[in-house]
């Protein structure tokens, strides 16, 4: 079924102290994204960034989110590290508190909780991870969404506990033929115009062409691209003028699930 409203979530206040990394400052990207996953001091972040982080989303009127990660400052969280689920658990804990009292000092709600990097695909594959994690969720914010991919045990969890989730499309990573995101530590600088037709079509058919060259079936509610991959900027103007060109309105994951919800009651 083709999508007539869409989010846009964007990995934000992904620096440590004086270190940064991609060419495009958050300022830029937050005029143009809805929802904003907000790095939670492990694979990136610092106090004083998430506060200035959190405050600027406040300000364009973007819905926050916690980016958990591995505790890997060094390796920017995408390298995997091996813990029990309850210690990789605790380390979201840790996360997502220090960044809902952020948002809370801000007036913001904690909209959602969206896993880092290799934590996300671990947990995307681990029924232990994700159900520990879900059960988290459940007990200390069962109103905050959790993004996860479409197919991954992060949604099953989800949906056996009852919790909200929304599945995101990755604009600026490929896929398998599984239906999951080719991980990379570098996605070099990709052409903005290309990934608008791929995002358009994803919205219109549902559906996006894998490395291998199947086309497979893409549900998902919110359209992921990150603030690190070269040329950000142009990657979410394009896509903002395509999906405006295409009539399909931008809109925080919150209303959408909201709005969702009141069509099914």
């Amino acid at each position: 079924m083709a999508l007539d409203v869409v989010d846009i979530n964007c990995d934000m206040g992904e620096a440590f102290g004086r270190w940064r990394v991609g060419d495009t400052d958050d300022a830029s990207l937050m005029a143009h994204i809805s929802s904003a996953n907000i790095a939670a001091g492990f694979h990136a972040g610092d106090p004083n960034l998430i506060d200035q982080t959190v405050k600027l989303a406040v300000e364009h009127g973007v819905a926050v989110g916690a980016h958990p990660g591995y505790n890997d400052l060094q390796g920017f969280g995408r390298r995997k590290i091996n813990g029990t689920a309850k210690e990789l658990v605790n380390d979201i804990v840790y996360q997502v508190g220090a960044l809902r009292e952020f948002a809370r000092r801000h007036g913001a709600p904690l909209q959602h909780v969206k896993p880092h990097g290799a934590l996300y695909m671990e947990m995307a594959g681990n029924p232990e991870l994700a159900q520990q994690f879900i059960g988290y969720m459940r007990t200390v914010a069962p109103n905050a969404l959790v993004f996860c991919m479409a197919g991954s045990a992060t949604e099953r969890a989800a949906i056996e506990a009852g919790h909200p989730a929304a599945r995101e499309f990755y604009a600026d990573r490929d896929y398998d033929d599984s239906g999951s995101i080719v991980f990379t530590r570098d996605a070099g600088r990709p052409d903005p115009a290309a990934i608008a037709r791929k995002v358009i079509r994803a919205c219109k058919e549902g559906r996006v062409t894998t490395v291998t060259g199947k086309d497979i079936e893409v549900p998902f509610e919110t359209i992921c691209f990150h603030s690190d991959t070269l040329g950000a900027l142009d990657i979410v103007t394009h896509m903002r003028d395509a999906l405006r060109a295409e009539g399909i309105r931008v809109s925080p994951i919150s209303e959408i699930m909201n709005a969702k919800a009141r069509r099914h009651a």
